[in-house]
């Protein structure tokens, strides 16, 4: 391509093209930074991952998914504390990723280990809002933004409570009100902390563990989050802002 037909290309091609590209960023970024911030006050009714399973309709997922919205305040710190135990132990500490973790993750993958789970409790939250099932480079990379972004305009307890409430807890039950009266039979505010750490114990793949009876794994793992909530202390989330 000679010199004047890049010039062309540039002018009537490569320009236009940016300058559509960076206004529709602009929007998208606009409408999103008011989509989060309404986030402060608005309960969300639904959200992406709920979506995509509606959608898509995974064998084994129910006609009807069940989902009860309960604040915070009503959800027992113990469960508050078993689920920061068991996925995100420093998250009353960063601002929404925890480089630490992500860099071991991609050291990992870079060697062939394949990419692991190092997404903090605000990831998980931006990626059950706002992404989709899956594990890939794309969805990891656009978890950073949103987390950076939930952190900012959110703040700790309001993360907390939108993860507690749309979290998967079995295929199809969203949320700690739905997951104690489906597991449980009793609301949320009445479990005990043994309860409470079983819940937190299937949250890496509540379709395929299950809460009550519990499993051998199962059992074992909510031992190991009831110990790290001795050690963390209900201060830990008690004193989230």
């Amino acid at each position: 391509m000679t010199r004047s037909r890049r010039s062309v290309f540039f002018r009537y091609v490569i320009r236009p093209l940016w300058r559509v590209l960076w206004r529709v960023g602009l929007v998208v970024g606009v409408l999103l930074t008011l989509l989060v911030f309404s986030l402060r006050v608005i309960d969300p009714p639904v959200w992406s991952w709920l979506v995509w399973r509606e959608l898509s309709q995974p064998v084994g997922y129910p006609a009807e998914y069940r989902h009860q919205w309960v604040d915070l305040e009503q959800i027992p710190l113990q469960l508050q504390l078993a689920v920061v135990a068991a996925e995100d132990q420093r998250f009353p500490l960063h601002g929404g990723i925890d480089l630490h973790a992500v860099r071991s993750a991609l050291e990992e993958a870079l060697a062939g280990q394949g990419l692991r789970g190092a997404s903090t409790l605000t990831q998980q939250t931006a990626k059950n809002l706002f992404l989709w099932p899956g594990r890939d480079w794309v969805r990891k990379g656009l978890e950073v933004p949103l987390a950076l972004m939930l952190e900012s305009m959110l703040g700790k307890r309001r993360i907390l409570e939108l993860y507690l409430n749309i979290v998967e807890f079995a295929p199809g039950i969203y949320g700690a009100g739905a997951a104690s009266e489906y597991w449980y039979r009793q609301p949320v505010a009445t479990i005990n902390a043994d309860q409470a750490a079983r819940l937190a114990a299937i949250l890496p793949n509540p379709w395929l563990y299950q809460a009550q009876p519990p499993t051998t794994y199962v059992r074992q793992r909510a031992d190991w989050i009831r110990q790290q909530m001795r050690q963390l202390g209900p201060d830990w989330v008690g004193q989230l802002e």
